[in-house]
């Protein structure tokens, strides 16, 4: 038997800790000692021990009785906590993504209010904000487009997913990005009858040859080849302004970075940068095609489809 005392020694419990167990009928006390103090056995050292461990680990108190009084088993207090620590975790780490937007980016009240929102959405709500953008942005490009530019934050994404998901999901909500995307993707499907879009940006980017002066001959090759190719797509004659207008829309550093943010939440490699490749070769075009040009009277013959 021992006493409140030694109990305290034996558990690192306080006294105090202990009667309050005590009276509440979690660690009844085995009797009366000469004196008339307490005294508990074994059990009551398990039982504190238990105790002790489970408040730890933040189980609430009436939890706690139920485990020593054996109403639930061990395994299924464990489990139940273990589901509600997780949604605390999510919660926090939306807080911190939110927290941390805001410190790097230095934002207002209303943009803090957003992010915090957007962070705080559940998975069918995420669910719905990206169908509403990228039904109204892409479909018209085909399934196959949707799934390569859709966000899929993993149910236990890393502190770096969470705070990507929330600066894109801002991004989608901005209506001149969406304008701009939204252009970008008709103008794709524009290009040709069948609404296929021409692989015209993949290959402004592997022709492009920034160490070039885009006002050299060398460059106006390169951008003549490009404006060709562009006509054997459309099938029509070559048309340097629109295919300057549509490498001009995939230009778009806003697109760049939804394209950035898309591959950390979904884990992919990071994208392939485009922006220096598709600047020269808008340079490279203008330079070729300006008034200032010594080509730029000779007939559009010169801009034939290659057969």
């Amino acid at each position: 038997m021992y006493t409140i005392g030694e109990l305290a020694g034996r558990t690192g419990l306080t006294v105090k800790a202990i009667r309050f167990y005590a009276d509440r009928g979690i660690v009844p006390e085995t009797g009366r000692n000469t004196a008339g103090h307490r005294v508990y056995d074994g059990d009551a050292v398990a039982r504190l021990e238990l105790v002790r461990t489970l408040r730890a680990l933040g189980v609430d108190l009436a939890t706690v009785r139920k485990v020593v009084e054996r109403e639930s088993t061990l395994a299924e207090v464990a489990d139940a906590h273990a589901r509600a620590l997780e949604v605390q975790i999510r919660t926090l780490r939306s807080r911190r993504a939110v927290l941390t937007a805001v410190a790097r980016r230095g934002s207002s009240p209303e943009e803090m209010d957003l992010m915090h929102r957007l962070a705080s959405l559940s998975a069918a709500e995420r669910r719905r904000l990206v169908d509403d953008f990228t039904g109204e942005v892409f479909a018209a490009l085909g399934e196959g487009v949707v799934r390569s530019v859709t966000p899929e934050l993993p149910d236990d994404p890393s502190d770096e997913q969470v705070v990507a998901w929330v600066e894109l999901a801002e991004l989608t909500q901005d209506d001149g990005f969406r304008e701009a995307v939204a252009r970008m993707a008709g103008g794709f499907v524009a290009e040709r009858p069948e609404g296929l879009r021409p692989d015209v940006v993949a290959v402004a980017v592997m022709r492009a040859r920034p160490e070039l002066d885009p006002a050299s001959p060398e460059a106006g090759e390169i951008v003549d080849d490009l404006v060709r190719y562009h006509a054997r797509e459309r099938g029509e004659p070559g048309d340097p302004e629109r295919l300057a207008t549509r490498l001009a829309e995939a230009n778009d550093p806003r697109w760049a970075r939804y394209r950035e943010l898309l591959a950390v939440i979904n884990a992919w490699d990071p994208p392939q940068v485009h922006a220096p490749a598709l600047g020269w070769t808008l340079a490279a075009l203008r330079a070729s095609t300006g008034p200032d040009h010594p080509a730029h009277s000779i007939s559009r013959e010169r801009w034939k489809p290659i057969p």
